[in-house]
């Protein structure tokens, strides 16, 4: 065993890492989120990733988006996320798309993954990719809205069910529930979104551009990326031995 990654393995256990190499996992969409996540999964030792997006970084990626930086400005981020995963372990097998996941291109996207961690924000192609995984019965996360959020504390892991207070979040219950969708594990914060004066023209087939700050979208990725690793891990992690009760003496 090599140093890389005993100190995951002293909590999760050889039989977990070992299944954790022989892993693939599908990352859709690589900004803010979707960057920390891919970035988890390769320091948990995932042993191969295919990494999507369509986008180049830009300058206003720089404050929140893990491949962003001054020298990456107009370099693809799949082909940039890639290179860093290697970076991270040589061993990985990584796949970068530079691609748009929709309805219309689906087929060019989907392998023989073992979970995909869906980290876009529009709705038609989040719902599709849902839609494909499951019909596929490959497991999938979904990381919901991130955007005009403040507080990471609220973040958390749950079903889409039991969301409240979050925009995107209804809007999928809605968009899944007409589909006979209703549970779908998310990452995802109750925090109601603040005012955000618009400072950025929104691409194609979004009505605004969201305010992010730099400690939000990472720590749902974070979130994201270790409930994939537990998801694909979880039933050969060692379990936690029950405390031992002290006992008074009685005297």
């Amino acid at each position: 065993m090599t140093e890389r990654f005993l100190r995951s393995t002293m909590l999760l256990g050889p039989a977990a890492m070992a299944r954790l190499s022989r892993s693939h996992v599908c990352v859709v969409g690589l900004g803010g989120v979707g960057s920390w996540t891919a970035e988890t999964l390769a320091r948990a030792g995932v042993g191969e990733l295919t990494l999507i997006d369509q986008d180049e970084y830009g300058e206003s990626n720089i404050n929140r988006q893990l491949g962003a930086l001054t020298s990456s400005i107009g370099r693809p981020k799949a082909e940039v996320m890639a290179a860093r995963i290697l970076d991270i372990n040589p061993a990985c097998m990584v796949h970068p798309i530079i691609g748009k996941y929709d309805r219309d291109n689906r087929a060019r996207f989907w392998g023989p993954y073992d979970l995909v961690a869906d980290c876009i924000d529009l709705v038609a192609c989040k719902v599709d990719l849902i839609c494909q995984a499951l019909e596929r019965s490959i497991p999938i996360l979904s990381a919901l809205g991130t955007g005009n959020k403040l507080d990471p504390s609220l973040l958390e892991v749950t079903d889409l069910s039991k969301t409240y207070g979050c925009p995107l979040a209804r809007v999928m219950r809605r968009e899944l529930g007409r589909l006979g969708i209703r549970h779908l594990k998310v990452v995802y914060s109750p925090e109601e979104p603040a005012c955000c004066a618009p400072l950025e023209a929104p691409p194609p087939g979004r009505r605004s551009v969201p305010g992010s700050v730099p400690w939000v979208p990472p720590v749902a990725g974070l979130l994201l990326g270790g409930a994939a690793v537990m998801e694909l891990a979880g039933d050969l992690i060692p379990e936690k031995p029950e405390k031992s009760k002290d006992r008074e003496d009685i005297g």
